[in-house]
């Protein structure tokens, strides 16, 4: 019997492989982002704090966040890359490095723990037209409700849309809390 070939590899073992796609991105395009957790018990509330946190920090510096949401075991943010001094977008790739590096060693601090906090692989995409964005800033928004967590998106603290945004466009007349 080969066991090197497909048909004979027993099913746990053929996937075993790290999915490596394609990150496409346009200068000046946004981007729609979703990334996971490593296992599948959730965040904490500090740890969801210390997420958000992150994710607003390169806010203005390295990209432009729109909105994002940390839920208990994934991420989504809608962001578009800003451009570094020679001009040149800065990378997907840097971006989420440096943002799940970052988060991944707070997160391990507040529990204690070491070693990987996100999946490697990341999920992107570019929307190519305004209705699209506005249904992804709905998509992150109305997240948290889907999931039964909260009633209304201003109910979950982890939330964070730009003030740009206002909830009536997604789904409410209410602000979302802003931090």
């Amino acid at each position: 019997m080969n066991f090197d070939s497909p048909q004979h590899v027993p099913l746990n073992r053929q996937y075993e492989y790290r999915r490596k796609l394609p990150h496409y991105q346009k200068a000046g395009r946004s981007l729609f982002i979703t990334f996971r957790k490593n296992t599948r018990d959730p965040f904490s509330p500090e740890a969801r704090d210390a997420i958000l946190k992150h994710c607003l920090f390169d806010n203005g510096k390295r990209y432009e966040l729109h909105a994002a949401v940390i839920m208990p075991e994934h991420v989504h943010l809608l962001l578009t890359p800003l451009r570094d001094e020679q001009g040149w977008p800065y990378g997907l790739p840097s971006i989420l490095k440096a943002l799940k590096g970052a988060s991944a060693r707070t997160v391990n601090k507040l529990t204690g723990s070491h070693g990987p906090v996100w999946q490697e692989e990341s999920f992107d995409h570019v929307p190519r037209k305004q209705e699209k964005w506005e249904q992804i800033v709905d998509y992150i928004s109305q997240n948290p409700v889907r999931r039964g967590l909260v009633e209304s998106p201003t109910a979950y603290p982890w939330l964070w849309i730009s003030d740009k945004w206002k909830m009536d466009q997604c789904g409410t007349d209410t602000l979302v809390r802003r931090r």
